[in-house]
Formats: C-alpha cells, sequence, structure tokens
C-alpha cells in the first residue's frame, strides 16, 4: 500500500523539464495545407481563452473500481496523451485545466479544472508546499519522472464506474511506496466528447488529404523523370509493422500491474 507523504516540492518554472511537442504540432509539421492551420482554431480544448502549456504521453497504471469501498482491479498499463491547459498569464493565473485521452479509445475523455479557490483546498488536503502558480509546473515534471523513470515513478489512474476517477502519483522509495499527489478527475459529458472526436478525426482527415495530394505530385515528378522507378516503387512491398505499441512495450506486459 502505498503511504501519504507531506512533499515538499522544489520551487521554480520546472528547470529541464521537456513539456513535450504537441500532437497535433508534430503532425502538421512541413505542411503547406491552409485546411490543417483552420482546424487548430476550433480545437475545443482552447475554447473559452486556454493555452496548451503541457501535451504529451504518458505511461499510467488504469484500475477499474465499482465503488469507494470495493477492492481495485488489477492495473493495466496504457499510453495516456495529458495535456495541462492555463487559463490567464503568470501574473493573473485563473484555472488550470487537465485533459487525460487515449488513441486506444476515442470515447476515453477525462478532464480535471481548478482554480486559486480549489487549489487551496488540495493544499490543505495534501499538505502542499507550493503556490498555484507552481500546480502546473510540479505536474509537468511528475509526468515528466512517469516518462523517464517509470519503474520509480508511477502514475496510476483509478476509475469508478460512476465517471469519477483519481490520478496517483506515487514513488517507489524501494522499501515502500509513497503517495505524492493525487488529482481528481471526472468523465467528459457526452457533448465535450463528441466535440474531440470530430476535432480529432478533422485533423487526421485533412491530414491525409494533404499526404495523398504530396504522393500524387511525387508520382507524376518520377514518372516524368524515371518511369522505371515508378514500377519499382509501386511493387516494393509495404513496410513491416512494429508489434510495439506506443508506450515501447509488447501487448503482453500491459496486463502486469507495477504494484499492489
Amino acid at each position: 500500500m502505498a503511504t501519504r507523504s507531506a512533499f515538499k516540492f522544489a520551487d521554480g518554472g520546472g528547470g529541464g523539464d521537456y513539456a513535450g511537442p504537441s500532437t497535433f504540432d508534430s503532425l502538421h509539421h512541413g505542411s503547406s495545407s491552409t485546411e490543417l492551420s483552420l482546424v487548430d482554431d476550433i480545437d475545443p480544448s482552447i475554447a473559452g481563452g486556454y493555452r496548451v502549456v503541457y501535451d504529451r504521453e504518458t505511461p499510467f497504471e488504469l484500475r477499474i473500481q465499482d465503488s469507494d469501498s470495493a477492492p481495485q482491479q488489477v492495473g493495466t498499463l496504457e499510453a495516456i496523451k495529458v495535456k495541462i491547459l492555463l487559463l490567464g498569464d503568470e501574473n493573473d493565473l485563473k484555472a488550470l485545466k487537465i485533459e487525460l485521452s487515449t488513441e486506444t479509445d476515442l470515447f476515453f475523455y477525462y478532464s480535471h479544472v481548478c482554480d486559486l479557490e480549489g487549489f487551496h483546498i488540495v493544499q490543505e488536503q495534501q499538505k502542499l508546499m507550493v503556490d498555484f502558480s507552481d500546480y502546473a509546473n510540479v505536474l509537468i515534471r511528475m509526468l515528466n519522472n512517469c516518462i523517464k523513470e517509470p519503474h520509480n515513478h508511477i502514475a496510476v489512474y483509478l476509475m469508478q464506474a460512476d465517471g469519477r476517477a483519481r490520478l496517483d502519483f506515487i514513488q517507489n522509495m524501494e522499501y515502500k511506496f509513497v503517495e505524492l499527489l493525487s488529482v481528481d478527475f471526472a468523465r467528459s459529458p457526452d457533448e465535450i466528447v463528441r466535440q474531440h472526436i470530430t476535432y480529432r478525426y478533422n485533423t487526421v482527415k485533412n491530414r491525409v488529404t494533404a499526404l495523398q495530394s504530396r504522393l500524387h505530385e511525387v508520382n507524376n515528378l518520377v514518372k516524368v523523370k524515371n518511369p522505371s522507378l515508378l514500377l519499382q516503387l509501386q511493387k516494393a512491398p509495404p513496410p513491416a509493422v512494429n508489434p510495439r505499441d506506443a508506450t515501447g512495450t509488447t501487448a503482453s506486459s500491459r496486463n502486469h500491474s507495477r504494484f499492489h
């Protein structure tokens, strides 16, 4: 069992922590399609003036619990996309939002929204020694630790049937597990989920359209310059598919819980 620690986080701007490139920034890199840039303007995540400060996949141990008193099921490891957004500037931070999603289930969508008043409650309950302005930096550090040192820093995501969920950051101290921070989440309403699925679908669709257009241009160029090479390219077998998933682990290892 993990024990609670009155953990004091170092102040500062996160040092060398890497927030990671936006998934959609990577997706659009090198594309000149006007449609792709327009899709970014309707990203439902940034509605209301939010700005993205972190967008990266993190290994989570997913667990399901029927009720508060029911025992937890054995966890499975999944790559969860974590997006942290801020409302307001550094000198006047109004709210922080965390969104969780996964490519393996488009309907998996949870969020956590915290303003200054809500943070003070969490700060008192969990004995946090940081200010609201540093909350995002603390979360980013912990998420990056789970990526860099997955055996020592563990993110456990506990979901309940009523839509509530909790993310526990746990550190393996060799002789015991110490719970550093807990964050409450809620399953997003169906309308919000629909908006995000529509956005992701349109983004991929526009990306495919741009790639098909580029492929057509390359085909025409090679056909004029070197027709025999084009025939060889068209007859070449497709590249082999890597059996490993996004977390770099085989499917058989995803059912293993790192602690109980």
